[in-house]
């Protein structure tokens, strides 16, 4: 695969994100500028749906990611982006103004949720109990989503079971499943993003987010991080209890 068919691939992913619509060789001429023509770009675009990275939804003349694109451009593309400063110090205050630890993790779920627009789901420490928050944002995440779509996700996120089985696997790297990599069936129309988190050294317990396959997976990714460090920070203070 050559460099510029992965930046192409980067665009796509991008753009997909960004607009929810399917993504054309011109626009990507445009605002992605190779210095290739829109016809190169369309020979690339071919490689790439070819390779199973991209597909053509409909009769579009655009494209749009499969969940092998996502994957690769999760590996591979995806530039985190730090939180900003502002965004570092919203989590802090907020956090800072709980009262007691239950709702440490009822905050932390809660500005998590916020802050991704997806579904914030939070283990406490050493415990198979979870906090949930969010669930109102798989009904705003476009208009492809159909009720009878979202109603088997909203099912399986009632499950208490199915909530510490998608945190099992978290680690104190960040992991990332996309579509049917999720071995909960209702489940495999979204994506996870999951970590561990620490306190005072020690690994106990996870948090995550879930929702769409082309979710901002950079901004996910590095909202998820900070956000579990906070916790880990908060808890070891031992000032909620």
């Amino acid at each position: 695969m050559q460099e510029r068919q992965l930046e192409i691939l980067r665009a796509i992913v991008d753009e997909y994100v960004a607009t929810q619509e399917p993504v054309g060789s011109k626009l990507i001429a445009e605002r992605h500028p190779m210095g290739v023509s829109p016809a190169t770009i369309r020979n690339d675009m071919a490689i790439l749906e070819d390779a199973g990275l991209i597909t053509q939804p409909h009769t579009s003349a655009g494209r749009i990611p499969t969940n092998t694109g996502y994957r690769l451009f999760v590996d591979k593309l995806a530039q985190i982006k730090p939180l900003s400063s502002a965004e570092r110090r919203a989590i802090e205050t907020f956090l800072s103004h709980s009262f007691d630890r239950d709702d440490l993790f009822i905050r932390t779920a809660k500005i998590l949720a916020q802050l991704t627009k997806l579904v914030a789901v939070i283990q406490y420490p050493d415990e198979n109990k979870v906090v949930l928050a969010g669930t109102a944002n798989l009904a705003r995440t476009g208009a492809q989503e159909s009720a009878a779509s979202i109603f088997p996700i909203l099912e399986a996120l009632e499950e208490q079971v199915i909530l510490l089985r998608l945190l099992a696997d978290s680690s104190s790297n960040i992991q990332v499943r996309i579509g049917d990599e999720q071995r909960e069936k209702n489940l495999q129309t979204t994506s996870v993003v999951t970590v561990g988190y620490e306190v005072d050294g020690h690994s106990t317990g996870a948090l995550g987010v879930l929702g769409p396959t082309r979710m901002d997976y950079a901004q996910t990714i590095a909202t998820v991080n900070t956000v579990a460090r906070y916790i880990g920070q908060f808890l070891g203070g031992n000032t909620h209890g």
